[in-house]
């Protein structure tokens, strides 16, 4: 089992910039990798960045550039930077973590926090 909480959500302008946290319950070495993905209202959950324990990241292609996760394996931690940010990236983010094989995988997810970009 793994606990995910984040935090970091909030209303910013366009433009602006928020960094959004996730800290998992053990390390992020017995992971496969953690990530996060948002839904926006009336939408479909998407991917949005990931990373592995060795640092290798993932994007989606749209927001390549803009967003940037990053961690800190000794607080089993997980950032995600977003700059520039557009009123589309108003969702809920939720982080992910992930363990086993990718035949064999286990989702986990946090709670969820909100990201409102409005002016």
């Amino acid at each position: 089992q793994v606990q995910l909480v984040e935090s970091g959500g909030g209303l910013v302008q366009p433009g602006g910039s928020l960094r959004l946290s996730c800290a998992a319950s053990r390390s992020i070495f017995s992971l496969a990798m953690m990530g996060w993905y948002r839904q926006a209202p009336g939408k479909q959950r998407e991917f949005v960045a990931d990373i592995t324990s060795g640092g290798y990241t993932n994007y989606a292609d749209s927001l390549k550039g803009r967003f940037t996760i990053s961690s800190d394996n000794g607080k089993s931690t997980v950032y995600l930077q977003m700059n520039s940010l557009k009123p589309e990236d108003t969702a809920v983010y939720y982080c992910n973590a992930k363990t086993g094989t990718p035949r064999s995988r286990d989702n986990y997810w946090g709670q969820g926090t909100q990201v409102t970009v409005s002016s």
